[in-house]
């Protein structure tokens, strides 16, 4: 999460401090109007790149920079987020304006990027439980409208050919995914085996490919400061060319998982003003061109798979002493859970 509202920074924490008077000589000879001194703050959470607030007689702006310590391959790419960013620029998909990449690690240790300071509402819990039901009714209403515009952007026309590998997505998704479970693996789960054995075996046969964010859920957007929309995307680390599903799915998961297995209101009612799967999914198809989703809870089932294989990452770098969030030990506890209810799934629906 690389959240944007003021309250949530804390000083930095002694494992992410850098050089501030290197940050700001490099800014300053590349950002029109950039000027110094700067004031440097860490905001909470996310367990990704750690992300500062940076003040300054010129403005506002934040800077995201890959974490210090041994890294997962292909984790924590910073500068694929600053591409994609800066690419969807004036195409309707809201994301801050961005500034500068650095990927010299010798300015303040490792690569980083300067962006706006976007101010906005961060909403962690996706039952909204301070909003009214029409606020909850126009807030997953924004999120349809905002993944659906991310899904049919021209992704040629913007530049981002090469960001990805059309086509064959799931089956790289899966191997990724296990090979970064395998790399912090910690204790053996066994229906994380199973999950990695049954998912490649059973891909469904629609394989179209557009831009996805990777991990596009209502914590990682900004809320207008006091209108029920969002205003901007954030945290694009896992973004690439791949299957719009993907993203739907994991987006979904809230309708499928308890508070206890992730952030999510199953097994309570509904609260009102959210609707329901079936209606949101209808919403988002509409919008995206789509006529409906074919086995659908395959890929729910592979979200889920996903999720643990992240939550375990999240372990591994408690082991390691890198975690950045407070709650990254009950979050990286996750990792069981998650794949107890995808293969329960898988067996309910696909009786395997």
């Amino acid at each position: 999460m690389c959240p944007m509202s003021s309250p949530a920074t804390i000083d930095v924490l002694p494992s992410h401090r850098f050089d501030v008077g290197a940050l700001e000589r490099y800014v300053v000879e590349r950002v029109t109007g950039f000027r110094g001194p700067l004031t440097v703050r860490q905001f909470q959470g996310g367990q990704s790149n750690p992300t500062y607030y940076v003040s300054s007689p010129s403005g506002e702006y934040v800077v995201r920079r890959k974490p210090p310590g041994k890294l997962l391959p292909s984790a924590h790419a910073v500068d694929r987020e600053y591409r994609v960013i800066t690419a969807l620029a004036d195409t309707g998909v809201p994301v801050p304006r961005t500034y500068v990449l650095c990927e010299d690690p010798a300015v303040v240790g490792t690569p980083f990027y300067v962006m706006e300071y976007v101010r906005g509402r961060v909403f962690t819990d996706p039952r909204l439980p301070q909003q009214s039901a029409a606020e909850r009714a126009a807030i997953y209403d924004s999120l349809t409208e905002v993944l659906a515009r991310l899904h049919t952007v021209d992704w040629q026309k913007l530049g981002l050919a090469d960001f990805g590998r059309p086509g064959n997505y799931f089956a790289r998704q899966i191997h990724r995914w296990t090979q970064q479970y395998r790399a912090s693996e910690t204790e053996r789960i066994d229906t994380m085996e199973r999950l990695i054995e049954w998912l490649p075996a059973h891909i469904p046969p629609d394989d179209h490919t557009t831009l996805v964010h990777g991990d596009f859920r209502l914590g990682n957007t900004l809320v207008h400061p006091t209108e029920p929309r969002i205003v901007a995307v954030l945290d694009w680390e896992l973004s690439t060319l791949g299957h719009p599903l993907a993203d739907l799915a994991y987006n979904c998961l809230p309708f499928r998982l308890r508070p206890d297995q992730f952030e999510g209101f199953a097994g309570q009612e509904r609260p009102a003003g959210i609707p329901t799967e079936e209606a949101y999914l209808a919403t988002y198809c509409t919008r995206a061109g789509r006529d409906g989703i074919p086995q659908w809870d395959f890929y729910i089932a592979f979200a889920m798979f996903r999720l643990s294989a992240i939550a375990q990452g999240i372990m591994g770098r408690v082991v390691a002493g890198t975690a950045n969030d407070p709650n990254a030990r009950d979050r990286g506890r996750r990792a069981r859970p998650l794949a107890d209810a995808g293969w329960g799934l898988i067996e309910k629906t696909f009786g395997a």
